[in-house]
């Protein structure tokens, strides 16, 4: 059986170039074409993506753009997945308070992760693996979700006491993207 293809549908923008990236060149049907670039990050497995977009178009880091396989609106052609390293530096500025704001967003989903997180190792779990949180946290989480799942950040934090949990899997995801990490939890490998 074939593995289903998962493509993002919307990303966030993390930088615009409105003349393109120095010393890259994007291949179309006609030759060589240069032209405004967006460097994007998706909302559902974090990828990061380049992309072409359409003339005249203008977009501003945080904006939320269509990227799947309909028409789209704002960008012509997804060029491809990048690599953390081959972010511009106003991207990597931007990227914390975008992965936040799409952890923020899809509150249920994390929570979700909260309450059905399993060991990845007999020593290990999937919680450990969140920066701040260790042993005592985490055997903290388990033992609340026992009682009754988590129905939100702050239910999480207030029966855990936990701080900030979209502070710390914002963390995680940033280590992931940078390939700080052998396991992955949120993102894909590129």
């Amino acid at each position: 059986m074939e593995k289903e293809k998962r493509y993002e549908e919307y990303a966030y923008v993390l930088d615009f170039l409105p003349y393109g990236r120095p010393g890259v060149r994007i291949t179309g049907r006609a030759g060589y074409r240069a032209g405004a670039l967006v460097q994007l990050i998706g909302e559902e497995f974090f990828t990061l993506l380049e992309a072409l977009v359409k003339e005249g178009v203008t977009l501003r880091p945080h904006d939320r753009v269509y990227v799947g396989k309909e028409a789209r609106e704002e960008i012509t052609y997804i060029i491809g997945r990048i690599g953390y390293d081959e972010l511009t530096s106003a991207a990597k500025m931007e990227l914390p308070a975008v992965v936040s704001r799409i952890v923020f967003n899809r509150e249920k989903w994390f929570v979700h992760f909260f309450n059905t997180a399993q060991a990845i190792t007999p020593r290990m779990h999937a919680l450990e693996l969140i920066p701040g949180i260790g042993k005592k946290y985490m055997w903290q989480v388990i033992n609340e979700r026992e009682k009754k799942s988590f129905e939100s950040f702050e239910d999480l934090q207030r029966r855990t006491e936990i701080p900030n949990p979209v502070k710390l899997l914002t963390k995680r995801i940033l280590e992931e993207l940078a390939g700080e990490s052998k396991y992955r939890l949120f993102t894909r490998a590129r």
